[in-house]
């Protein structure tokens, strides 16, 4: 561990070196790598077709719960609104790249503000058979040149550990057991495995975590939503001074469920705590402070653990306030990872190197964290990471655009012959097969 005196001398340092970087070089723009594609535009590059589908499939239940708008599987709704005007848009199915069914399968919420995408199966083979009935598009390639948002915590393989006939209060109680249930979600989750009329098309999903039956190898993995507005509400000057470390905010145990912390973040978060709690380099807390914002912006790192899943909405805003994201999660799929330059920006700790996170931190040059500071100034780099209301060039949209645009031109395989067919109707539980 570092002495105390070091540490006074390794902070005094980096602080006087970040506040005089930031008055000299504030961004810093990379070529030659992943970065080079933040800005691409998509536009031009592929024609995208909307299908209209009843309003029970997605505004209804909006109209029903408006706080699906600000949660973090959130993006499924913006995307339908964003293409819906997007130049890409093509209202001629014939001369269209890709198709985008617009469904909304995560805005079931709980009372408190939880999902519960229980009947999303159901509903998802609803919509296709809608889709493959009206329409001559899915039938010719069952979905591989189609697209779905599945921003739920296990993407496309859905969780569905509740009943389907239990109460809507039965289901809320059980869904609050938090971990124990996240992890019987999991199990269920990975025995489906992505629903099957699902296993052709292009998923972007939320849900990134390799070597796992819910990430499918052609996915499109997306940043959590995080509100746009009020994260621009929380700005501070860019020129006051980082003062902070280390920096975090959340659960290091579940103390419902597993109190000990071996299971919860693979005991990544309780390592964090019991070595680091009075270490006065990291300033870390259970407590959500109401300047967590500014809190971020005036840190030099911000911890960004796993938790039961490898994500979480931190990212974004570490991104966003120039905040160097210290990503502990070891099989963690990133957000647009073909467009963001993550290991030129973050820093990567193994989930076992945690106790030694003072030693890793102390030990990064200078001039290292003074140009990981840089590039996060580039507007660029937090842009791709917000799904902002009216949409901006270089966003989140425009980066599942290009993703999109990227696995142009579709293979001849794509496409089926006559009478052909991929694609089991009947496969999965029993339960997804009722109607929805």
């Amino acid at each position: 561990m570092t002495n105390r005196s070091s540490l006074s001398a390794i902070l005094l340092f980096l602080f006087f070196s970040a506040s005089s970087a930031q008055h000299n070089v504030r961004t810093e723009r990379i070529s030659g790598s992943a970065g080079d594609v933040l800005e691409d535009n998509p536009v031009g590059k592929l024609k995208v077709y909307v299908y209209e589908l009843p309003s029970k499939y997605n505004k209804k239940l909006l109209q029903k719960d408006p706080r699906c708008l600000t949660h973090m599987f959130a993006a499924e709704i913006f995307m339908h609104r964003f293409l819906l005007s997007s130049p890409v848009r093509t209202l001629n199915p014939d001369e269209a790249d890709w198709f985008y069914a617009p469904i909304y399968p995560t805005c079931d919420l709980t009372p408190t503000g939880l999902p519960l995408p229980f009947k999303s199966p159901r509903m998802m083979r609803s919509a296709i058979q809608l889709i493959s009935s009206n329409w001559p598009y899915w039938n010719k390639t069952e979905g591989a040149d189609h697209f779905f948002v599945v921003p739920h915590d296990f993407g496309a393989c859905f969780h569905y550990q509740v009943d389907l006939h239990m109460s809507l209060l039965d289901k809320i109680v059980e869904y609050s057991l938090s971990g124990d249930l996240y992890v019987k979600q999991e199990e269920k989750a990975i025995e489906r495995g992505i629903l099957p009329l699902l296993q052709r098309a292009t998923l972007v999903q939320t849900f990134g975590q390799r070597n796992h039956v819910c990430l499918d190898q052609g996915s499109i993995t997306i940043p959590p939503f995080a509100p746009p507005q009020k994260m621009h509400a929380h700005l501070i000057p860019p020129d006051v001074p980082r003062s902070i470390f280390v920096y975090f905010r959340g659960l290091f145990y579940d103390v419902n469920n597993d109190p000990e912390g071996g299971y919860y973040a693979r005991g990544a978060r309780a390592a964090v705590w019991e070595n680091f709690k009075n270490n006065p380099l990291f300033d870390i807390s259970t407590d959500h402070p109401t300047t967590y914002y500014e809190d971020m912006q005036r840190s030099i790192f911000c911890l960004c653990p796993l938790g039961w899943a490898p994500w979480s909405p931190r990212l974004v805003e570490a991104v966003v306030f120039g905040c160097i994201p210290v990503i502990i999660a070891d099989d963690i799929v990133l957000p647009f990872a073909d467009a963001i330059p993550w290991e030129e920006i973050g820093v990567f700790v193994a989930e076992k190197d945690v106790p030694e996170l003072d030693t890793i931190l102390t030990s990064i040059p200078t001039e290292v964290i003074l140009r990981k500071q840089r590039l996060l100034a580039n507007p660029s780099m937090k842009q791709a990471m917000l799904f902002p209301q009216p949409a901006q060039p270089g966003d989140a949209f425009h980066q599942i655009l290009n993703g999109l645009a990227r696995k142009l031109p579709h293979d001849a395989s794509v496409y089926l012959k006559a009478g052909e067919k991929v694609l089991n109707w009947t496969a999965g539980p029993v339960g997804d097969l009722k109607p929805w």
